[in-house]
């Protein structure tokens, strides 16, 4: 089709086509469409995605889209495509009128996203993340201390908070259940951790000593019962 039987309104939209396409780079491609000439309506094309030169056909989505809606037909947005050849698009079709409202071309970018599908399912594998919960580690919210005495601090300090009642008002049996959770999650390993118990229950080390065996014998019994 010559330029001078192109219609002003389709002509306006080459430089803002062009500048579409050198924004977004080589994965973009934007194409003018005369609709007057279904047949070789591409009239002009910014980037290459989709292989098509001047006076390649409208598309068949166009052609259904205004047999369906004819000038009311709305602009398509963002939707799925794909091409012959594999890739995955993100693509728009905006439909151009004249001063009387009729449709008379479209302006269509093509987006080719197949590099970016990749680097996203690579992206989400490596993100895909386990909770603790999962592992048997319901109550456990991993720190990162400074030294082994912040780790001790931080235990005591969260079973203390789990039993949810101040120290100098609990009974002995409720500080033996806070000296079997203590047991479970392994304080005892580090030594000088029963000195800090002790202060913090307000007993003498050889009461949590004494705890801790009972504890633990009160565990093996429900085991043997389990």
């Amino acid at each position: 089709m010559a330029s001078d039987q192109i219609h002003p309104a389709l002509k306006a939209m080459k430089p803002i086509a062009q500048g579409i396409a050198a924004t977004f780079g080589k994965n973009c491609e934007v194409v003018l469409h005369d609709l007057s000439e279904p047949s070789s309506s591409l009239i002009f094309k910014a980037g290459s995605v989709t292989n098509r030169e001047i006076g390649a056909p409208v598309t068949n989505l166009v052609l259904e889209a205004l047999q369906r809606y004819g000038d009311a037909t709305e602009d398509l947005i963002g939707y799925l495509n794909r091409t012959k050849d594999g890739k995955v698009l993100k693509s728009s079709t905006i439909f151009i009128r004249d001063n009387s409202g009729k449709i008379i071309g479209c302006l269509c970018i093509n987006f080719d996203l197949t590099e970016f599908q990749l680097a996203k399912n690579i992206l989400e594998d490596f993100c895909q993340l386990k909770d603790l919960a999962e592992a048997g580690f319901e109550r456990t919210q991993e720190q990162f201390a400074r030294d082994i005495n912040e780790v001790v601090d931080n235990v005591v300090e969260n079973v203390l908070q789990e039993l949810g009642k101040p120290v100098p008002v609990m009974t002995k049996e409720e500080k033996v259940k806070a000296v079997e959770m203590l047991d479970d999650r392994g304080i005892f390993l580090v030594k000088g951790a029963v000195d800090v118990v002790a202060q913090a229950l307000a007993v003498s080390k050889y009461t949590i000593y004494n705890y801790l065996e009972e504890a633990r014998a009160l565990k093996g019994n429900r085991r043997a019962v389990l």
